[in-house]
């Protein structure tokens, strides 16, 4: 049968004119689970994580997923099983990892606003290291420490004050960036974790943003932590590793999106040799490129200077779109080769905004009753859903090679109120 990739590299392609993830056609997916539904491919999520363990491989390193990014379990179960660590950023993550498998010791836990329950809960449960982002954390975790009789090891996550040049929204390292401590202040800080007495110092650690796509702002958020452990060590503050956050990029639509590979060179430039164990914390890079989201057309509503395909999957589905005016190619499921009836379209959904769309200004040739598919929505797509307009969030199914496996049901009305109280009638 013919084959024609529709992206590099990657499992999605149409086979004899219908559209496959792995081998399993996107019709029979929707023929059995229904839409809107999230189809991800298990080859190309292993696929990802293993290129950022096999590009460190040359160094102690540990690839901490970035759970966030999308945290169904059935993949973190995979990702567990393939060594990966974990990099979290509340107690609800933590739990997710552990019901899945991840082993506690390889854990990391970041996040600006940790409350004494989380800290008290990872301590607990014996993960791998907090990334602290304040004076007052390394305060109240010391004293967690101390009531619990245990030691909690530490990295300072720093602020090295870059721009990644990515979406304001998703730049964490700028000077007035909530996140992490300013680096002018981190030797104060440092010097004040090693007095006290539940805590460990391990590392230092930096995350600059999200859907970078240059290389240069890794090189020189590296080159800064590299001048901090050279000036902690020659303060008696020998740092174990360093952890460089995640935030690489992929292709969305015509971005140069650097290859895990280049993106390890990239960072071995600018650390040099050194005796720390490297992490990453790679979350849209591993689960993006695995993930689509197939909907179906449900009008072709003509408009006054293009059409509106309204489908059945919406922003509570995929937020991406309205949040970010973010770029995700939209394919047809059944192939139509050239350009009969084509036309200039929007792709939306019923939900009751004007920034409700998937896709604007398309050229597709489109009818009511098709099936689309939304691509890269495998980080940020599910993970970000929301029961807006009283929308039950929809299923996902996990393809493995011939096999489909709904690894998260589609949600009913009665999910919609099943944690609502009812006040008596007046």
């Amino acid at each position: 049968m013919s084959k024609a990739i529709v992206k590099p590299d990657s499992p999605i392609a149409y086979v004899a004119g219908r559209l496959h993830v792995e081998r399993v056609a996107l019709e029979d997916v929707a023929a059995r689970h229904g839409t809107p539904c999230y189809v991800y491919s298990l080859a190309q999520l292993e696929r990802n994580w293993r290129a950022f363990d096999r590009a460190l491989a040359a160094r102690a390193h540990l690839v901490c997923y970035a759970v966030k990014a999308n945290s169904n379990g059935a993949l973190l179960r995979r990702l567990a099983g393939l060594g990966s660590g974990f990099d979290i950023v509340s107690e609800g993550e933590l739990h997710r990892v552990l019901r899945a498998g991840g082993r506690a010791d390889r854990v990391v836990f970041s996040g600006v606003g940790k409350s004494a329950s989380e800290l008290r809960a990872a301590l607990e449960a014996g993960i791998r290291c907090f990334n602290v982002e304040s004076g007052a954390e390394l305060e109240r975790l010391n004293r967690l420490a101390e009531e619990t009789r245990k030691t909690a090891p530490v990295a300072l996550r720093v602020n090295p004050e870059i721009d990644p040049h990515t979406h304001p929204y998703i730049a964490t390292a700028l000077r007035d960036s909530k996140f992490g401590i300013p680096y002018g202040r981190a030797l104060e800080h440092y010097r004040r974790a090693a007095q006290l007495p539940g805590l460990r110092v391990e590392g230092a650690g930096c995350h600059i943003g999200s859907q970078i796509v240059g290389l240069e702002p890794f090189r020189a958020a590296a080159r800064r932590m590299r001048e901090l452990a050279d000036t902690l060590d020659g303060e008696g503050i020998a740092l174990r590793h360093i952890d460089l956050g995640g935030g690489l990029g992929i292709r969305y639509r015509d971005e140069p999106a650097p290859t895990p590979e280049e993106y390890v060179h990239a960072l071995d430039e600018a650390l040099g040799a050194g005796p720390w164990e490297i992490r990453v914390a790679p979350g849209r890079a591993v689960a993006g490129s695995a993930g689509i989201l197939l909907t179906r057309v449900e009008y072709v509503k003509p408009g006054a200077e293009r059409d509106f395909a309204v489908v059945d999957a919406a922003m509570n589905d995929l937020l991406r779109p309205a949040l970010y005016d973010a770029w995700h190619d939209v394919w047809p499921v059944r192939e139509r080769p050239g350009k009969a009836g084509r036309r200039r379209c929007d792709v939306v959904g019923p939900v009751c905004e004007s920034g409700d769309f998937l896709g604007r200004d398309r050229e597709l040739a489109v009818a009511e009753g098709d099936l689309l598919a939304v691509f890269e929505a495998g980080a940020y797509g599910a993970a970000m859903g929301s029961n807006y307009n009283s929308r039950p969030r929809p299923c996902e199914v996990l393809v493995d090679g011939e096999r489909m496996h709904v690894v998260r049901r589609r949600e009913t009305l009665d999910d919609l109120t099943s944690h609502e109280c009812l006040l008596a009638a007046p």
